[in-house]
């Protein structure tokens, strides 16, 4: 089992002819991912070949959608772009969009990800690596060799934690790892994709990685506290950023006391969650629960 991405699901990439959509389409298909178009209104009617695989470009979601069935569709365009990119998604009636674009601006995102969930698109992102159900399928940017199947399931707000949480825990493995993204404004939350582990009967455990700036993880904290009856382990990056800078992704702005990582991980640990000190920390907690059933 798995939550958002199987391997079932029929990907599309807009921006597939780009540098960057080129790149990540073929380690996608790699994995095993189903990648059954790609979307550019310049390039509509042709067809990129990804060595034993050629993959036709459609003008439009909506035709890419028509022609293959796709439901998941993957966005490698520029920030300027993004919002048209996803709200053309959207419209489309696609399930779930994995917006991989680094800066767009926050007034877009703002604007697509309410309009998407008016829609029923589920957004993963922006400034994510997008979602990986190892030996299923990835929709992004994640290694798909640094783990493998198994029964823990991953949702972070760092890219380059949930690599290093997914090598560490290699031995074990994972249903599913989401990277949700750090910015201001994503479209799925620590809580959603909670939410969808506590159903997965696949997942026995929930890793999560959070960082300084706003109350997601908090909040996330609440959640669990009423709905969650798996094990949690948690790690909050930036235990060490100077108090009053501004550190790292656009998310991670402290006021005060409120968003520091202290009080995230007193928040987590008040509600059964045991917060690692380190990424490492964090896997031998995961490893300790697994052991001794939770």
């Amino acid at each position: 089992m798995a939550i958002y991405l199987t391997q079932e699901s029929k990907v599309l990439v807009q921006g597939m002819t780009g540098g960057e959509g080129m790149k990540h389409t073929r380690r996608m298909l790699a994995a095993g991912t189903d990648v059954v178009g790609g979307v550019n209104p310049r390039k509509a009617g042709q067809s990129v070949d990804f060595d034993d695989r050629a993959v036709p470009v459609f003008g439009t979601v909506a035709e890419g959608m028509a022609a293959t069935g796709a439901d998941v569709t993957v966005v490698f365009v520029p920030p300027a772009f993004a919002k048209a990119a996803v709200l053309e998604a959207a419209d489309a009636g696609i399930g779930l969009a994995v917006v991989i674009t680094e800066g767009i601006p926050v007034h877009d995102s703002v604007a697509f990800t309410s309009y998407a969930r008016r829609n029923g698109t589920r957004i993963i992102g922006p400034n994510c690596p997008g979602l990986i159900t190892p030996g299923q399928s990835n929709a992004g940017i994640i290694p798909a060799d640094i783990t493998k199947p198994g029964r823990i399931g991953l949702v972070s707000k760092s890219g380059t934690l949930t690599y290093q949480l997914m090598y560490e825990l290699r031995d074990i493995g994972f249903s599913t790892c989401v990277g949700i993204g750090g910015d201001p404004v994503v479209g799925t939350s620590h809580i959603d994709c909670l939410a969808a582990f506590q159903e997965d009967p696949d997942t026995e455990l929930v890793v999560l990685i959070g960082e300084i700036g706003g109350d997601a993880e908090e909040r996330a904290a609440a959640y669990i506290r009423e709905h969650v009856t798996k094990p949690v382990v948690g790690y909050i990056a930036g235990f060490t950023a100077p108090e009053g800078r501004t550190m790292g992704h656009a998310g991670a702005i402290v006021s005060g006391s409120a968003g520091t990582a202290r009080a995230k991980q007193e928040a987590l640990e008040a509600v059964g969650v045991r917060v690692g000190s380190t990424p490492t920390e964090t896997a031998r907690l995961v490893l300790e629960l697994l052991e001794t059933g939770g």
